[in-house]
């Protein structure tokens, strides 16, 4: 089981990723455990289904009790019986997850944690704050009201619940961004490639599932000037109201804007200039000054207005109201005519895929490749079939090599209508690894294996050098790394 809780650093090519969302960042679950399990009688009524192993059976757990102290950062008894409630409520088995390595694992993030303060590692507030939103959007979507969620986490208001909830992000964040330091510098040479591959026994080479190779076409109905005009005079009408007639900026966002969950929060996004969002949409939050409203201006999302709120340093709270212009019934008919004719010209022979996506596609990300798609895990152009996102593997799972899909309607990420055709260009069956056609993986593994090997050993140092103290309820425990210090 060791070997499984090191393995999870590395999923899916994102190791501090993977980790953050198995333990902390799932939205509708972490925050939830992590939460909602703090009087002793709920732990006591949940943990009935949660196994307790061989640490002092015979006894009843001190649910609060600190367990063990790594440098400044504390675990509690009850912070194991989250985490085993969280991998309970992914269907991940903890039938053979004892609390000794549950707690290994949790004095490993607490230990990255530490050592990203200690080497002035510094995360963006304004990232953790936007996700704190996401994660409250979601929370109030499940539950109905601000009231009920604060309430349904036993907390006192809306404000306590966004402390507990930014330090905890805060906390993860560190520790994924520590973990990354230790191995950023960590590569491969061929020959180790080659090396570890060659070392593997043949009855243990690793099998790789079915992949395809998918392109696609698609066809956007046309967004005419005079629907982008409807929006931007509306925005400029909201705009005078608020600049002129000093109306609510708040209030336009709650009863105009198009963003999904914007209403909850009045459309308030912290930023700076690391934020992850689209360049125009920072580069006008950024020319004004507090207080200021913009003009209308356009991004991929649609069109805005944005009000600064506050400036404070190199961050900024502001306020956007955000409009998507609509497609009539015309235009959607003459997409869908577009595209049919498309596909009967592919399947009749009079025009090869590749051609049509090239001259035809309006998907500016595939459209120069002949319409193939990238894998967005391995950055590569192969999908493992049982691996592939659900909504792509229903629409390729039966074509057949070089067969063109239907037509499926699908919707960008403003909402609007698009039409699709698909194509497996390529499809390689499953097999046992091959080091010439499966280097890249191999690489990828054998650079997985260095990685590990680079946390071991940054991992023995630091723990030798940081104050790290066990409960002797735990002494006994046989840790993957030396948290006993002996």
């Amino acid at each position: 089981m060791q070997l499984k809780l090191k393995n999870l650093k590395f999923i899916n090519n994102k190791p501090a990723i993977a980790l953050l969302i198995l333990f902390f960042l799932s939205i509708s679950i972490s925050a939830q455990d992590t939460l909602i399990i703090d009087e002793t009688s709920n732990i006591d009524a949940q943990v009935d289904s949660v196994k307790i192993d061989t640490v002092q059976t015979q006894k009843r757990f001190k649910v609060d009790g600190v367990i063990g102290v790594v440098g400044d950062y504390i675990v509690l008894e009850s912070d194991i019986d989250k985490t085993y409630l969280e991998l309970q409520q992914q269907s991940i088995s903890i039938d053979e997850i004892s609390r000794c390595e549950l707690l290994g694992k949790l004095l490993e993030d607490k230990l990255y944690a530490h050592h990203a303060i200690q080497d002035s590692i510094v995360v963006s507030e304004a990232e953790i704050n936007s996700r704190l939103d996401q994660q409250i959007d979601y929370m109030i979507s499940q539950l109905g009201s601000e009231e009920k969620v604060f309430q349904y986490y036993r907390k006192n208001s809306m404000a306590e619940l966004r402390r507990e909830l930014f330090e905890i992000n805060k906390a993860n964040q560190l520790a994924a961004m520590m973990q990354e330091k230790v191995y950023e510098n960590v590569e491969v040479t061929p020959e180790e490639v080659r090396t570890f591959f060659h070392n593997i026994p043949k009855e243990d080479l690793p099998v790789f599932g079915t992949e395809l190779e998918v392109a696609q076409i698609v066809i956007e109905p046309e967004l005419t000037a005079e629907a982008k005009q409807r929006v931007i005079d509306e925005l400029n009408e909201h705009r005078r109201d608020v600049v002129e007639n000093g109306s609510s900026f708040t209030t336009k966002v709650v009863l105009y804007s198009d963003e999904p969950g914007a209403a909850s929060r009045g459309g308030l996004i912290s930023l700076n200039r690391n934020s992850p969002f689209v360049k125009e949409f920072k580069d006008v939050a950024f020319a004004l000054r507090e207080g200021e409203v913009s003009e209308p201006f356009e991004t991929e999302f649609g069109f805005h207005i944005v009000y600064v709120e506050k400036v404070r340093g190199q961050e900024r709270d502001v306020r956007h109201v955000l409009k998507i212009p609509r497609v009539n019934e015309a235009t959607i008919q003459k997409a869908r005519e577009k595209i049919d004719n498309l596909r009967e010209k592919i399947v009749n022979g009079e025009l090869s895929f590749a051609e049509a996506a090239r001259s035809e596609s309006d998907e500016k990300e595939t459209r120069n490749n002949g319409g193939q798609l990238v894998n967005p895990v391995t950055s590569d152009t192969r999908f493992e079939l049982t691996k592939m996102e659900p909504s792509l593997s229903a629409q390729v799972y039966n074509l057949k090599d070089g067969e063109v899909s239907p037509v499926y309607v699908d919707e960008d990420r403003t909402g609007r209508k698009r039409f699709k055709i698909l194509t497996v260009t390529n499809r390689f069956e499953e097999h046992q690894a091959d080091f010439s056609k499966d280097y890249e993986k191999i690489k990828e593994l054998a650079l997985n294996e260095k990685r590990i090997k680079a946390i071991e050993d940054w991992q023995e140092a630091k723990i030798n050098e940081t104050y790290v103290n066990i409960s002797e309820d735990y002494s006994h425990c046989n840790f993957a790394s030396n948290w006993l210090q002996k």
